[in-house]
């Protein structure tokens, strides 16, 4: 199973399909079977750099690319048109029942969620259907309370980013009506906003009930993104400047690891830690995404949010980052109270992929010791991701695994958490690791996982999560993420042609919607009577 990289620009521009590539012929569609863990095991330390293929290698690697591309796209469409179909308009699809829900406050979750993702893949007329529906039945003026954290990631953020893909100011519309209505919730003595909001006029904001003095650190820090860009194709300052100070008023608090506790109080006068537990998973995962993402969007010129994510690199790697027995797996782990838990959550996974753009970008170039240390801990942990998968009797991961368990393995799926629930953090790395480093690895480590959700996650109307990887008992379930993230990670990772430039170009909101950076976005003076072409 010895693979390839693509060393040289020259040789990356060789793979692509064209006119002279035609999709390879997949072997016909048979259950399918794990092939097991242990395998790739060169990639376990993250050092491996694999020779370079022939030409007439790259081009059958193109042909079997573009045909897996090609399997992908029709998982989408075959979600998509369950859920136009059983769903329309609601929040979700549940695809056991063929029936939807409105979960999120019925705001169109999915739909909206989806639409970066439609385009993406070539579905525009799907996409401009949707538009419509956007157009005519999106209002948020009549709407209870929703989660903050993920209306913005899902909502405003998908339709930022249509807008973005589009230029129809339909979504721009909407988007700016969103965020005005979001902005009540920054209402605190610091600016740290409640969890929780209600959208219609004169609404009250408030923190979740299970946490009603504190903040969640990861829902405090992935906001930015998408304010950031909404102040600047609207005009409204007033957008980045309240989402920016939520931010630094937490990075004022500062640590010696650079690494933050879940919980902040935010309702009282004076700002501080609700709790001392560290998380790289859930609650804290994204808050460590958007230091790197925050840099790379404003042109890398706000240095200190890239020393605030170094700072945090360096923690996660001192604290946090250890190796399984008897194979040596590197994995990431939590902390509470000073002590660790050997434990790691899928959520985790979107580390891989973060660390590598993080060395990718590094302000002292990809070859220095600070960036290749980076690169090779995101590496090895994406292989133990990938070992999630490919070690499940399934192929599925389980939501969490526990490390030394003392039965000689490495790690076991969570006890109390064996459920699937279609994430995309391992697609997600697969593909900034492929985009980054062409290396076809990723390429097959997705392929595996994408033919696990074919096999065991298919409904007739859509996808399901799965209550046990072992069991595979089917959850009446089908998280708007999948479409949005899970599906455009694993179509994405097959295409050759994609337009998004990581590098230089393009900041990925963390549900996996694509916005340019700030400096090449138009403001409203720039706007031409294209962007206005199709309100009608």
């Amino acid at each position: 199973h010895e693979q390839k990289v693509v060393q040289s620009k020259e040789n990356t521009q060789k793979g692509k399909p064209g006119s002279d590539v035609t999709p390879a012929k997949l072997p016909p569609k048979k259950p399918f079977v794990p092939l097991g863990g242990n395998r790739y095991s060169e990639y376990r330390n993250g050092a491996y750099i694999p020779p370079a293929w022939k030409e007439s290698e790259l081009k059958e690697l193109a042909r079997v690319a573009l045909a897996r591309k090609g399997r992908v796209k029709m998982a989408m469409e075959h979600a998509w048109n369950g859920y136009r179909t059983f769903a329309w308009g609601t929040d979700e699809l549940l695809p056991l029942t063929n029936v939807g829900q409105d979960n999120w406050g019925g705001i169109g979750a999915t739909l909206v969620d989806s639409l970066s993702t439609l385009w993406l893949l070539g579905m525009k007329d799907e996409f401009w259907e949707a538009r419509d529906w956007v157009k005519d039945n999106l209002d948020f003026s009549k709407v209870g309370t929703i989660s903050v954290f993920e209306t913005t990631i899902r909502n405003l953020g998908g339709l930022l980013s249509a807008y973005d893909l589009s230029h129809d100011a339909v979504f721009l519309e909407k988007a700016d009506d969103l965020g005005k209505r979001l902005m009540k919730a920054f209402g605190t003595p610091h600016g740290v906003p409640f969890g929780e909001t209600e959208l219609f006029d004169d609404g009250q904001s408030y923190n979740t009930g299970w946490h009603s003095n504190t903040a969640i650190l990861s829902e405090i820090g992935s906001l930015q993104v998408e304010f950031r860009y909404l102040a600047r194709v609207t005009g409204k300052s007033e957008y980045a400047t309240i989402a920016m100070r939520a931010l630094d008023e937490v990075l004022k608090l500062q640590t010696d690891s650079g690494l933050f506790p879940t919980f902040i109080h935010n309702t009282k006068q004076t700002l501080s830690f609700g709790n001392s537990a560290i998380s790289i998973g859930a609650m804290g995962d994204s808050f460590y995404e958007y230091l790197l993402k925050i840099w790379l969007q404003g042109g890398k010129k706000e240095s200190k949010y890239r020393e605030m994510y170094d700072k945090a690199i360096d923690g996660i790697m001192d604290k946090l980052i250890f190796m399984s027995r008897p194979n040596y797996l590197t994995y990431v782990a939590e902390m509470n109270m000073g002590t660790v838990i050997h434990k790691m959550d899928h959520l985790s996974c979107f580390l891989g992929g973060n660390m590598a753009l993080g060395a990718y970008t590094h302000p002292d170039g990809l070859s220095s010791m600070k960036a290749q240390r980076q690169l090779k801990t995101g590496k090895q942990l994406a292989y133990t991701c990938y070992q999630m998968y490919a070690r499940s009797k399934s192929g599925l991961a389980p939501e969490y695994v526990s490390f030394n368990d003392g039965q000689g393995n490495d790690f076991a799926k969570g006890r109390d958490a064996p459920y699937h629930l279609l994430r995309p953090e391992a697609a997600e790395s697969f593909f900034i690791l492929y985009h980054l480093t062409k290396d076809p690895v990723y390429r097959e480590w997705g392929w595996e996982l994408f033919q696990a959700i074919e096999e065991h996650a298919r409904t007739d109307s859509g996808y399901s999560a799965i209550r046990d990887v072992d069991t595979l008992e089917k959850e009446n379930r089908m998280e708007s993420f999948f479409m949005s993230e899970t599906l455009k990670y694993l179509y994405l990772l097959q295409d050759d042609n994609d337009d998004l430039d990581l590098l230089n170009e393009h900041v990925l909101n963390t549900e996996a919607h694509p916005l340019r950076l700030l400096e090449l976005t138009s403001t409203p003076n720039d706007l031409s009577i294209n962007t206005l072409a199709r309100i009608n």
